[in-house]
């Protein structure tokens, strides 16, 4: 399963939608779901389900240039900026950890918060598309 959060308003923060965008069109194996900026409201279906692994994807100002793809660990989720959503995410995980086996929050670097999503980052999300499809999303570094 995969969560994908951002603002479709706000530049880059709108990659989380953008990758739901793409990845729901296309056929595959996930349950992908567009959270938009209030993950909350899908926790019944992450308790629904149960999956063994469940991806997060987010903006996430990791101090990295722009469009670096990481997996946050969750000892580093609680500080730092991630994305324009109201519930903090050392939250949200802590209740979804009762329900999955694996979470893997998975930040991409935005340049802008503007009107727009950036070039960088949004060759980003179609590279990260690419490892979600392939299933190596495993091999995305960790952020140290």
């Amino acid at each position: 399963m995969i969560l994908c959060i951002g603002n479709r308003d706000s530049g880059d923060d709108a990659i989380g939608p953008y990758i739901a965008d793409k990845i729901s069109t296309q056929q595959n194996e996930y349950i992908v779901i567009d959270c938009g900026t209030v993950p909350e409201n899908y926790t019944a279906l992450v308790k629904q389900h149960k999956p063994e692994t469940l991806l997060i994807i987010d903006a996430a100002d990791m101090g990295l240039p722009p469009g670096e793809i990481r997996i946050i660990p969750q000892h580093k989720i609680g500080v730092m900026h991630i994305s324009t959503h109201g519930i903090p995410l050392s939250v949200l995980y802590t209740y979804l950890k009762k329900y999955s086996k694996n979470i893997l929050i998975i930040g991409i670097q935005p340049q802008t918060m503007s009107v727009k999503l950036s070039t960088a980052v949004q060759k980003s999300g179609d590279r990260l598309i690419i490892f979600l499809k392939t299933h190596t999303y495993t091999k995305i570094p960790i952020l140290q």
